[in-house]
């Protein structure tokens, strides 16, 4: 097995090009999907200068097991895939400066954009996570350095997601907090492993927001 397997994936992108957006939204698909399909949900808001740059994993998966599972269960494909969110990154600061780029998982990329925000804290456009919380066991310390100095973060999720622990979610919102992101957390009642439309439109005033500043 390749000790970077996402190393060289393909980005897809969409909306305005990098060198006109006002901002930019990374996207990140979840388990066995597509990049195209993060793009088609970012499509529902579609401020008009934003760009928008999906990368894609290999075979449609970012780690093999669940991100509850032991961390070294999921390497080296956990590494290589914040690996492939910080090249991707470094393209859109090229042109985007990152307190104007937002970081948008939905489910297994949920997952990762969290974990990779809280693992580089800085300031950035907002952090979105659908269905996602930070990656680990219970019980994972989460020793995270720096702050995120204000970033918007928008944790929503059902109350009874069958991949994600409400506990787990709790427990991001609270490091979250602790790292000094400014934290909407929204639990939805009875509803399906999904998006639903509060949840894209705090995902569209995130991206407006940072587009604005």
């Amino acid at each position: 097995m390749s000790t970077d397997p996402h190393q060289n994936q393909p980005v897809e992108t969409g909306g305005a090009p990098l060198e006109d957006a006002a901002a930019a939204v990374v996207l990140v698909h979840g388990r066995g999907a597509r990049a195209s399909g993060m793009l088609e949900l970012a499509a529902e808001i579609d401020p008009d200068d934003v760009a928008y740059l999906a990368p894609q994993a290999v075979r449609g998966t970012w780690y093999p097991q669940s991100f509850l599972a032991p961390i070294d269960s999921n390497e080296p494909s956990l590494s290589s895939a914040l690996e492939l969110l910080e090249s991707t990154l470094e393209t859109v600061r090229e042109d985007v400066p990152l307190e104007r780029t937002v970081l948008c998982g939905f489910s297994q990329g949920g997952c990762l954009a969290s974990e990779f925000a809280a693992r580089n804290a800085r300031r950035y456009g907002g952090v979105v996570a659908f269905s996602g919380g930070l990656i680990g066991p219970e019980g994972t310390p989460r020793e995270y350095e720096g702050s995120l100095e204000g970033t918007p973060a928008f944790f929503g999720c059902s109350d009874r997601d069958p991949h994600i622990p409400l506990e787990r979610v709790h427990e991001s919102v609270e490091v979250y907090e602790e790292l000094e992101a400014d934290v909407t957390e929204r639990i939805y009642e009875g509803m399906g492993h999904t998006v639903n439309q509060d949840e894209l439109d705090a995902f569209a005033e995130i991206v407006v927001d940072a587009a604005e500043r």
